[in-house]
């Protein structure tokens, strides 16, 4: 039995060296291509080459590549026109309620003005010498003045509130006189009385619209009185007023 299956092995190796012996002169058939390798490790990375040198011609793609230094800035160009003004939002959703601010804290009463937008006067001449020609007229006792708007020395009212204000005067004598409601926006509103030794009264009224500060008084003139009334001395009484309308 051993020397059988020895050779049997003896007679397999012979035929396994023929067949590897075979020259082109054999008639065996082409064996099948054997599957691909895998693909070996990646190699190791290079070292980083030197920078670009040397006097030569410059690849211009290479040197496009490479930084320069920062130049200066240049100057500041024209300001451009102004952009269109845009179309205004849709208001916004309101928000929400503030809390309550805390208490005042009461400080007193107030009192209400009574002279706001007031103004009157009336005043009287009692000196019976006669009023000087081209002059203001004086007076000497005052029955109303709001406030002093009435300068009783010199005769003036000065506009303290500005409005429409009525004017008169009344005056009673024995002697010819003329007198006028003076204001130096406005003309003279004159009148005049030739009286014959008896008592006769002369009034004169007129409205005015003022601003404030402006003056108005009460001038005597000469007209065709005779020259010797500037010398009279008998009773005679001169009455002023003056009001705000509105």
């Amino acid at each position: 039995m051993g020397s059988l299956s020895g050779l049997a092995t003896l007679v397999g190796l012979t035929l396994l060296l023929a067949s590897g012996q075979c020259d082109v002169n054999c008639n065996g058939h082409p064996g099948q291509a054997g599957i691909s390798g895998r693909d070996g490790r990646p190699g190791v990375k290079g070292q980083k080459g030197e920078p670009a040198q040397g006097s030569g011609p410059v690849d211009s793609i290479l040197e496009q590549g490479l930084k320069g230094e920062t130049g200066s800035p240049g100057p500041q160009g024209v300001m451009g026109p102004k952009g269109y003004r845009g179309e205004v939002g849709s208001p916004g959703p309101s928000g929400l309620a503030g809390s309550p601010g805390p208490l005042g804290r009461r400080i007193g009463d107030g009192q209400q003005s009574t002279e706001q937008g007031q103004s009157a006067f009336s005043v009287v001449r009692t000196d019976v010498s006669y009023p000087a020609y081209s002059k203001k007229v004086t007076f000497q006792q005052d029955l109303f003045n709001v406030n002093g708007d009435f300068n009783m020395a010199l005769g003036i009212f000065t506009c303290r509130v500005a409005g429409i204000y009525y004017f008169s005067f009344h005056s009673t004598s024995k002697v010819s006189m003329c007198l006028g409601i003076v204001s130096p926006t406005h003309e003279r509103i004159s009148f005049c009385d030739y009286n014959r030794n008896v008592d006769q009264v002369l009034s004169g009224g007129v409205v005015l619209e003022l601003t404030v500060r402006q003056q108005v008084w009460l001038e005597s003139f000469k007209e065709n009185q005779r020259d010797t009334v500037r010398n009279d001395v008998q009773p005679k009484q001169i009455i002023f007023n003056g009001f705000l309308l509105y």
